[in-house]
């Protein structure tokens, strides 16, 4: 027993914090999203409502983001490695959410994958996103520096990614496909799989997203929207011609806070996928260049945190979440921009999603608590 309590000492960091400056920087896009949340509903809302409340959607994201503050404390306070005995029963847990959906899902702007347990209703998808970074951890940390072999490196990790991948394509989520696909490849090369498999994986992928969108005609309409989007200005091509329009109008400037029109239903999802448009239009580029740069400021100190912790899984780990929240925000802004046809992937902390806001919070007190565990000694786990 007196083992076992000098052992929990040692294993207990000493008056050690979690790292300030990432806590800030995300409290701080928190904060900006939930005013730029309510900028860009208010106006839908009140129609939802027939005009009787401007703060539906606040009201319910607000919730959500209490909750997620929550899951954040608490995450903090978890020792990193502890998370380690949960990967595999979490995966399974994700694959039966994710087969339930074409089962029970419910059917949301046209998509279905949506669940209701106890009448709460959440995307089973943002939970697999997590699992799956956990997952690939746990097996980075088994496999060591077997990662660079075939076996290991290219099915072993495969096989874990297969088995997310799969009900999602039955879901026709390409959006979270293409996600993970690219969080996994970033995890996989910290593992030490050879770049060459990369390279063929990313090959194969590049087929698949083509088979894929031939195959699904909403998929390929919303190719074509992005290449030519004025050929159908009223259908088609509306949603990104009206993004394109208030991210002009905001010039350099913006029209000031609160003073968009595109939000007045002109832009379809203006407080969702789009709310980056909004942005654009009432601050402007330079608005726009400072939310950037605050979203860089914070993906920096997060890999900043990863590569100084106290372990290889903590590393990774860390790192598989720090790169989730980056590969979100790139494409989101590359969609709005109309770089990139549309996925459908929100803007972490600012697009209107409480699923995805309390597990992205929670995930940022993982992250928090490798920061506050850095300085400790890791005990060895056994090998998968």
């Amino acid at each position: 027993m007196a083992g076992r309590s000098l052992q929990a000492k040692e294993d207990r960091p000493k008056g050690a914090t979690v790292d300030a400056i990432f806590l800030i920087l995300l409290l701080l896009l928190l904060v900006l999203g939930l005013g730029m949340l309510y900028s860009a509903s208010y106006a839908q809302s009140q129609y939802d409502t027939g005009y009787r409340d401007s703060t539906r959607y606040l009201q319910k994201q607000g919730l959500c983001a209490v909750i997620g503050l929550a899951a954040m404390w608490l995450c903090s306070r978890i020792p990193p490695r502890l998370w380690l005995r949960f990967a595999w029963p979490l995966y399974g847990i994700s694959i039966l959410l994710l087969l339930s959906v074409l089962l029970f899902g419910q059917t949301v702007n046209g998509a279905k994958r949506w669940i209701s347990i106890g009448g709460i209703q959440f995307q089973p998808s943002e939970i697999a996103k997590f699992t799956l970074i956990l997952l690939f951890a746990r097996l980075t940390e088994g496999f060591g520096s077997r990662a660079g072999q075939f076996r290991y490196g290219v099915l072993g990790f495969g096989a874990a990614l297969l088995g997310i991948l799969v009900p999602l394509a039955l879901e026709k989520h390409l959006s979270a496909i293409m996600l993970m696909g690219m969080v996994a490849v970033v995890m996989m090369f910290i593992a030490g799989t050879h770049p060459k498999w990369l390279l063929a994986g990313a090959g194969a992928a590049a087929v698949f997203v083509t088979v894929y969108i031939l195959c699904m005609g909403y998929a390929g309409d919303r190719v074509t929207a992005w290449l030519h989007p004025e050929q159908d200005p009223s259908d088609t091509g509306y949603q990104i011609l009206q993004s394109l329009y208030a991210i002009g109008s905001g010039g350099v400037t913006g029209l000031g806070l609160g003073k968009s029109r595109q939000k007045y239903l002109y832009l379809p999802f203006q407080y969702n996928d789009y709310i980056f448009a909004i942005l654009c239009e009432e601050a402007g580029l330079l608005g726009a260049l400072a939310l950037v740069v605050l979203f860089g400021l914070l993906i920096l100190r997060g890999y900043w945190i990863a590569l100084r912790a106290s372990d290889r899984f903590s590393t990774v780990f860390g790192a598989g979440l720090i790169t989730l929240i980056a590969v979100q925000t790139v494409l989101n802004l590359s969609v709005v921009t109309n770089l990139l046809p549309s996925t459908g992937i929100a803007l972490p902390f600012f697009s209107y999603g409480g699923t995805a806001l309390a597990v992205n919070l929670g995930e940022m007190g993982i992250l928090l608590s490798i920061s506050r565990y850095r300085h400790c000694a890791a005990r060895q786990e056994e090998p998968i």
